[in-house]
């Protein structure tokens, strides 16, 4: 899939969350048809699902203004829905507890969003209903996720079913950056069925790369020769670039082509591809020739590189 602008992902974002807001209705006036505002609603919510609550530690955790969640916990206490106490821990705190009133109209509001959500589901074949969960956790996941550049990610041997994922992805990045057309799939194609159809673990191997639980790159091995061993389909998903991927996959198949016993290991790309050519020479692969080409509906300049091992 194409990279979108910055602009259209904003809108994006925006126009979900006028669908969702709208969809779950949370423009009404008031919660859940409970007495109160989403925001006081929320305030409810925490202080009935903590052990013990205070108002700085409300404000620390939603990200709140101090003084506006002083304004809502005065609201609230007046209307008898939360009371204060001094905190055993800390004399210098007073934590907020839901009265009587409080507990009850908060278990109401619970127990009507809980109708109202399997309501929504209701309306969704099971399959979908499982498929529209992961994608919440996957947006929780991906808005969650800490901010770190090196995530980490496993590697793992090929399963059935990854040679068509393997194909796709590499087909719709090469034809999104570079223009190729419809020929480079089928060389994919050549390559994975041969692959499958012949797979010996003696000589070959494939991997794998996961993050999050999702594949995002591929290396294979292949025999050449009895001695030489071919690195091919080197494969990084756009989003998972800069984390190492690259150069685990082209590490772990350099180790196993000395494992399998090879003398040499090489592999053929092309002078456009700067990223995986930059990790290849990181090994200590030496460029052998060049060679001009017409091939993907492109002119192109396919490289055989090599690695004694």
């Amino acid at each position: 899939m194409a990279a979108t602008s910055l602009a259209s992902r904003i809108e994006a974002v925006r126009r979900f969350s006028r669908f969702y807001t709208r969809r779950i209705g949370v423009l009404e006036e008031t919660l859940l048809h409970s007495p109160f505002t989403l925001p006081e609603g929320r305030l409810v919510y925490e202080i009935a699902n903590r052990d013990r609550s205070t108002a700085q530690e409300l404000c620390h955790d939603l990200g709140l203004d101090p003084g506006y969640v002083s304004r809502l916990l005065q609201g609230l206490e007046k209307r008898g829905c939360i009371g204060r106490k001094r905190s055993t821990a800390d004399k210098r705190q007073t934590e907020l507890t839901l009265t009587a009133k409080g507990q009850r109209l908060w278990g109401a509001m619970n127990e009507q969003s809980r109708q109202d959500i399997a309501n929504l589901l209701a309306g969704l074949p099971v399959e979908r209903q499982d498929r529209l969960v992961k994608a919440l956790e996957t947006v929780q996941r991906l808005l969650d996720e800490p901010p770190e550049k090196r995530t980490p990610f496993t590697l793992r041997p090929h399963q059935p079913g990854d040679m068509g994922w393997i194909i796709r992805r590499q087909t719709q990045l090469y034809t999104n950056e570079y223009g190729w057309d419809g020929t480079f799939e089928a060389m994919l194609a050549e390559i994975a069925g041969k692959f499958i159809a012949k797979f010996d673990p003696k000589s070959d191997n494939c991997w794998i790369a996961e993050r999050n639980g999702e594949m995002v790159g591929a290396v294979f091995l292949v025999r050449a020769t009895r001695t030489t061993g071919q690195l091919r389909m080197l494969y990084v998903e756009a989003s998972a670039r800069g984390l190492g991927i690259g150069q685990r996959l082209v590490e772990t198949c350099i180790q196993d082509a000395r494992a399998k016993g090879y003398r040499k290991l090489m592999l053929w790309t092309n002078d456009i591809l700067v990223s995986a050519r930059k990790i290849y020479i990181a090994a200590g692969f030496r460029l052998i020739k060049e060679e001009k080409h017409d091939s993907f509906g492109k002119k192109l300049v396919g490289q055989f590189w090599s690695l004694d091992l």
